[in-house]
Formats: structure tokens, sequence, C-alpha cells
């Protein structure tokens, strides 16, 4: 099983209070589907999610220094826990 499909956790103040309802936010791969991401949160945190909810990240024209960019995209996962899990980041 490849453990590469989460990236890391989303550090945002947005998925920081979504963890007081167990829900956490993660980045991952553009061709993860559920049951991998499910899998993958079970090796490294020894917890099982009750819901995996996906979202693509869409990317964004920028301009830096005059000129034209694109910034980011990608997709993030929101992994829902039973009320007693905890996922604790280091």
């Amino acid at each position: 099983m490849n453990l590469q499909i989460i990236k890391n956790p989303r550090i945002t103040e947005k998925a920081s209070s979504a963890s007081g309802q167990n829900v956490y936010t993660f980045d991952i791969t553009k061709d993860a589907n559920k049951t991998e991401i499910k899998k993958a949160i079970f090796a490294l945190y020894k917890v099982h999610p009750i819901k995996v909810n996906v979202l693509t990240i869409p990317r964004k024209s920028i301009m830096s220094r005059g000129k034209k960019g694109v910034r980011g995209g990608g997709r993030k996962a929101f992994v829902y826990l039973k009320k007693g899990d905890k996922i604790e980041f280091v």
C-alpha cells in the first residue's frame, strides 16, 4: 500500500476550528480515492475514520513582480472520526 497518499496535514484557521468537531484536513495526491485515504489514515495514526470527503482545490492566477503565474491546486480530504478518537500532530 502506498503511504504517500497523504502529503501532510492542512493547518489553517478553518481546519483547526473543525478539529474541535473531530474533522481533520489533509493534503492528498491527485489520484487517491476514499478507501485508500481511510487505509492510509489508519496506518499512520491508528484510528478508523467514519467518513472521508474529498475536494479539489482550484488553481489560482497570480501576479508576482509584474509577471503572470499560477499558484497551487491539488486536492484535500476531510476525515471524520468518532467522538472519542483524536489525531495528534507533532
